[in-house]
């Protein structure tokens, strides 16, 4: 790489971003400006501050980034009912591309021509985290530590602290052996005995959610209200996108909902087992889908679900800020314009069911509907031409005597 002069590192102050900065100053002479993104993961990012200090870092920024996270990259997701595989809502996923966001913008108010991540050269976040800044800074710098140093494992990384002084924190108590990543959406568990998929995940790792048998015997039903796509209210108290977000994570983790346990294909081309918890994406998902079932026209709302798995893999893979994806985003967005009202839910011991919706923008007709007397609105003696013309290429293929038995 051409010589560098300052570097924006995304800088947790954990052991493998602390080790970064240092190394950063010594193999390329450079400077280093941290980052620290609060995005909800539930621990003190202020911390991080003293430790920069500490490495000699003299710009140092720690952003509170959770309305910005719910309202511009989790809920435009969820307008789209994004799932990849068939199971994984893109908790870790959705988080990268406002963490490059920020990292070039940093970039670009401190004159630095580089950034640097601590994402590992197996993972999906490198990806993620590279093409976000690709598309948003064409020319900046990028270096990936672990895809240059040899410091490939804790005991190494140890020996560089010790022969540096770079202090670390060492935690009382037994160490977790899950390598876990947390944010306002979702908490994910890799590592230790789940990388053998047949291998069930302990009780005492998930941290979000009590395991459903252990749930309340009661259930709990709440009223969700929507504003084009959005939830805006629960249970008629008007709350901001982050708010919803943990609000929902408390009461449905309460009640057992959101563990998922997969294995999924990463970008890079393996395979990885992950277990997951995103309580309030369960119910999210289940709401937003039953308030779009009563307002979105047929063939819109099949669209939608034709689409979604692009735009789930868009997602995925890190393709957050490409063309086709904002494409996407703009068809979604004007679908929402009519998904207006309230959804009735019911959580019961690791359940979610919808027990009610309701819309002034319904297409929901009950006088259609109705198995009683309909007054005339539906003509049933119509279904007959209906059905013909639509079988009139099955009996014609029928007629030339193609077997299809």
């Amino acid at each position: 790489m051409s010589s560098v002069n300052k570097v924006v590192l995304a800088y947790s102050g954990g052991l493998d971003t602390s080790v970064i900065v240092k190394w950063l100053q010594e193999e390329y002479n450079c400077e280093v400006v941290t980052f620290t993104a609060d995005i909800g993961q539930g621990e003190e990012v202020e911390p991080a501050r003293a430790k920069a200090e500490a490495l000699g870092v003299k710009e140092i920024y720690i952003d509170d980034l959770r309305e910005e996270y719910a309202r511009d990259f989790v809920f435009p997701m969820f307008r789209a009912n994004t799932i990849y595989e068939g199971e994984y809502l893109l908790g870790t996923s959705i988080a990268r591309p406002l963490i490059a966001k920020r990292l070039i913008e940093i970039a670009n108010e401190t004159g630095a021509d580089t950034i640097s991540h601590g994402a590992t050269g197996k993972g999906n976040d490198q990806v993620r985290f590279e093409l976000g800044a690709y598309a948003l800074k064409p020319g900046i710098k990028v270096i990936a530590p672990w895809r240059e140093w040899d410091l490939n494992s804790r005991d190494k990384l140890m020996e560089y602290c010790e022969k540096h002084s770079i202090p670390v924190e060492m935690k009382r108590g037994k160490k977790s052996p899950f390598s876990m990543d947390a944010n306002l959406l979702h908490i994910s568990y890799e590592g230790g005995n789940l990388e053998d998929p047949w291998s069930e995940a302990e009780d005492d790792m998930w941290r979000w959610t009590v395991a459903p048998e252990q749930a309340p015997d009661e259930a709990c039903y709440m009223n969700i209200s929507y504003e084009k796509g959005d939830i805006v209210a629960i249970d008629g108290e008007a709350m901001s996108p982050a708010t919803v977000i943990e609000y929902l994570n408390k009461v449905a983790g309460a009640h057992g909902v959101g563990r998922l346990d997969i294995v999924e294909n990463r970008y890079v081309g393996m395979k990885s087992r992950g277990c997951y918890e995103t309580p309030a994406g369960t119910v999210m998902m289940k709401a937003h889908r039953a308030i779009e079932s009563i307002t979105l026209d047929r063939e819109v709302a099949h669209m939608k679900d034709e689409l979604m798995p692009r735009y789930a893999k868009l997602i995925y893979n890190g393709y957050w800020w490409a063309p086709e994806r904002l494409m996407l985003q703009t068809a979604i967005d004007q679908s929402q314009d009519v998904v207006n009202g309230d959804v009735r839910i019911k959580l019961y011991k690791g359940s979610v069911s919808v027990v009610g919706r309701k819309s002034d923008d319904s297409l929901f007709d009950a006088n259609i509907a109705t198995f009683d007397d309909d007054g005339g609105a539906y003509n049933q003696a119509d279904a007959e031409g209906f059905i013909k013309l639509n079988a009139l290429r099955l009996r014609i293929a029928a007629n030339k005597g193609r077997d299809i038995l």
